[in-house]
């Protein structure tokens, strides 16, 4: 809301209804002092995130008015001051309070007489002025933990919100930093931005600003030069790029902050010199990158290596290998092909394997088929329940929850996310820069490796075990990773790895139009009959504006045909406009699950209405709640704060496996499900699959992005658009990402010249420099990042410069 709409409320708090520990939103009420707008009462209902609040404490809250659909108005506030003890007196009284245990009026009294008015912030700063006072160190230490919690909290959210921090926001910024948030902040506020998700450098410049931080700091220029790797990074894939490219996006970065004047380009170009001298930005021929990204690159291809070198046991010939392969084809009723055997037995035989293919060229049975030879090779019994004690020798992965389950029921075996195979959350970025734990499995299968980024690929390979097996499936022709890099596509294009493609359609695909009209898009062939209806699909030529209607009615009959909300999956690439994301929900949830007398509850959270019945998106991993990122569930019940015993807006929520109970802090974890991007659909299959395509999807329209949604389809298809939309995505490759994992590989495995390695390191932006030499360490040997055999067969150690393991980049 604009400044000059918002309203504000001064008074005394009466009562709280609601507070949530862990991101400090409450509901209290307020008796009005002094309110900027008509009111009628004397209380008023106010919700916000506040830092420690009690009763009677008097609040100035600055927000507006709201209509909540249950509650009625309430005050919504932004931000907030609290009028803090500054006499003696008031101070006395406040530090006599119960919260702080062992601290009567008497003690209380001592301490403001010893340390004055600002005997708080002295105590927070450096507890030992309370030497001398006469407390027990039990009593002081907890005392002085009480103040940093209470006081020193609130004292962060106050300052945050002088800063214009929403409340929210500032919530956040506490929970990363503490009770060091403001000295942190007084560092280099611009730390935010790559530290905190959701602070945008204009709301870091505004801080710094109040710092009297200049428009020219170095803080501001290397922020700004950070910011742009990091929208490169994020909104193309890119591993790195190049000098003129970064400066023209910090430019523009810098433009939209709030100093002025702006930053000549050469000044701008001596702060990144000096970032690629103090190696946060490596240069290399001409390339620029994060030094994070640049040594995760290393990192992959040298732990690769040293997966590949490592032997195998027991040592298995060729034959026994091939009558196993054959013996578990017939045991599973399977007709391998000549390719299917190859790579069967080329699967068990190499540390490390890729194996890709499109829809119906039988990775799933080449699958199924690789867990029965391993079992009998080995000797390995594939029933759970004799490893009560020990872990299960084989484990599958994939990268959302959906696909893990998918797995599953194809293989009768358990399988996870890869998140719950490393013990990751997925929450907090930093820990895609600690060691992981090892693995102990023998053979690993890691499923939908195109929606795998580097970071996470990153972690796998240091966690697997030399002498595991790892083998690694997908679609290279399928959308890259939401997250930087192509993984899977630059280790089949690196040509060193052990690899099979798939490319005969077998007989249970053999019969779908889907299939096979996959499969020509992916040739980048428009087909003769692509808008013809065919039995599983058909295609209706509409205009954008036309294709929420049409989608609507689609719905409806497949609805009456038996189709449940689960069955139905409108996919489309973008979430704005009349055929995007957002407006579908709303169109389809007012079909398949309108607001009715008999469906009255709801709960609103943003734009979305959320009703008993509703099919949802899990957003995020939560692997103490056992439900990840992809999965898809449906509403089951729905508690409005008014009846719940803790006065907070409850959800309940049915997956597959598991329900799960979110309160309000956590509804930005759950989304609308009935339409979703194409990316979330990865993983996943549906038996009806509604792809709106048209024009105003821009440069979205791409083949791969065309081909993975096709391939979402299971049993039918229906397309909504503009033909000349369809021409277009097809005819239009997707983007290749700029990354050089391939080089690394090759290098790696020697399988490139000298004359074709990266040129020696430089200084200068437009050039680039490798990562400082680590120092060589046992440590390092045990976490793959150096070879054990360095120095032999001209390996030095120039080709595994690689980032310490403790820094975040």
């Amino acid at each position: 809301m604009p400044a000059s709409e918002q309203a504000e409320v001064t008074g005394q708090v009466r009562s709280i209804f609601f507070q949530n520990p862990t991101n400090f939103f409450k509901i209290i009420l307020l008796h009005i002092e002094k309110i900027s707008v008509a009111w009628d009462d004397d209380d008023i209902v106010v919700t916000g995130t506040f830092g420690e609040v009690k009763q009677d404490d008097t609040l100035k809250c600055v927000g507006h008015l709201v209509n909540h659909p249950k509650y009625g108005h309430q005050f919504a506030a932004d931000r907030y001051e609290k009028e803090t003890p500054t006499s003696k007196a008031g101070l006395i009284e406040y530090l006599s309070e119960k919260q702080f245990k062992g601290i009567g009026p008497k003690t209380a009294e001592r301490i403001v007489d010893r340390l004055g008015t600002d005997a708080i912030t002295k105590i927070v700063k450096d507890p030992n002025v309370l030497a001398g006072v006469g407390l027990a160190k039990t009593v002081r230490d907890d005392f002085v933990d009480a103040l940093k919690r209470t006081y020193g909290m609130e004292r962060v959210m106050l300052q945050l919100n002088a800063w214009g921090v929403r409340a929210s926001l500032a919530s956040t910024i506490y929970q990363r930093y503490q009770e060091a948030t403001l000295e942190k902040l007084g560092e280099n506020p611009y730390r935010l931005v790559t530290d905190v998700m959701g602070v945008s450098f204009r709301r870091a410049d505004s801080i710094a600003l109040s710092l009297e931080i200049g428009p020219t700091d170095s803080r501001r220029l290397q922020c700004a030069i950070t910011a742009a790797f990091a929208q490169l990074n994020n909104d193309e894939g890119a591993i790195y790029t190049n000098a003129e490219l970064l400066l023209r996006v910090a430019e523009h970065i810098l433009s939209g902050g709030v100093m002025s004047p702006l930053p000549t380009l050469p000044e701008l170009a001596n702060v990144l010199t000096q970032m690629v001298q103090d190696k946060t930005v490596i240069s290399e021929s001409g390339r620029l990158y994060l030094a994070s990204y640049y040594e995760a690159e290393w990192q992959i291809a040298s732990g690769l290596h040293t997966l590949s070198t490592a032997p195998l046991k027991p040592k298995l010939t060729m034959t026994k290998v091939k009558k196993t392969v054959l013996a578990a084809a017939k045991q599973l009723h399977i007709a391998y092909d000549d390719s299917q055997v190859a790579a069967l037995t080329t699967a068990l035989t190499q540390p490390v394997f890729l194996l890709t293919g499109g829809p119906g060229t039988g990775k799933t049975t080449v699958i199924r088929g690789l867990i029965a030879a391993y079992a009998e090779l080995h000797q390995v019994s594939l029933d759970p329940k004799d490893y009560t004690e020990t872990p299960f020798p084989i484990q599958l992965a994939a990268p959302t929850g959906r696909a893990a389950k998918r797995m599953t029921e194809l293989t009768g075996l358990p399988a996870g996310t890869i998140h719950r195979l490393l013990g990751l959350t997925g929450r907090d970025r930093s820990e895609m820069f600690k060691e992981p734990g090892p693995l102990t499995a023998k053979l690993i299968i890691i499923d939908e490796m195109s929606m795998v980024d580097m970071f996470l690929f990153r972690q796998l390979v240091r966690a697997v075990t030399p002498g595991t097996q790892l083998v690694l499936v997908g679609d290279k022709d399928q959308l890259p990773s939401v997250g930087p890099g192509q993984i899977f596509a630059d280790l089949l294009n690196s040509g060193v790895l052990p690899a099979a493609y798939l490319t005969k359609i077998h007989r249970q695909a053999a019969g779908s139009s889907i299939v096979a009209l996959a499969h020509t898009i992916n040739e980048g062939d428009t087909p003769p009959e692509l808008f013809k209806n065919q039995a599983d699909r058909s295609f209706f030529a509409v205009s954008a504006g036309q294709v929420p209607e049409v989608i609507g009615q689609i719905v409806t009959r497949a609805h009456l045909k038996g189709f449940t909300p689960m069955d139905i999956q409108i996919l489309a690439p973008m979430y704005r406009g009349p055929a995007g994301v957002n407006h579908l929900n709303e169109v389809v949830q007012e079909i398949l699950n309108p607001s009715t007398p008999d469906n009255t509850k709801e709960i609103v959270v943003g734009i979305n209405h959320y009703r008993i019945g509703d099919k949802v998106l899990q957003l995020v991993n939560d692997p103490e709640r056992n439900v990840f990122n992809g999965e898809i569930g449906r509403i089951t019940a729905i508690t409005p704060a008014k009846q719940d015993k803790q006065h907070r807006d409850r959800m309940t929520v049915a997956f597959d496996e598991t329900e799960v109970d979110y309160g309000r802090g956590d509804f930005n974890h759950i989304a609308m499900a009935y339409a979703t991007s194409i990316h979330k659909a990865q993983g996943s299959e549906f038996p009806l699959v509604i792809l709106p395509v048209v024009h105003e999807y821009g440069r979205m329209l791409e083949r791969n992005l065309l081909y993975t949604a096709i391939t979402r389809a299971e049993r039918l298809l229906i397309m909504v658009g503009e033909e000349v939309a369809v021409r277009r995505a097809i005819e239009t490759p997707g983007a290749k990402r700029t990354t050089t994992l391939p080089q690394r590989l090759q290098q790696q495995f020697g399988a490139v010249s000298k004359e074709d390695e990266p040129a020696n390191p430089s200084t200068e932006p437009a050039e680039i420099s490798q990562a400082p030499a680590p120092p060589l360490t046992y440590k390092m040997i045990l976490q793959h990042v150096i070879d054990p055999m360095i120095g032999m067969a001209h390996v030095t150690p120039q080709d595994f410069m690689v980032q310490d393991d403790d820094k975040e980049g």
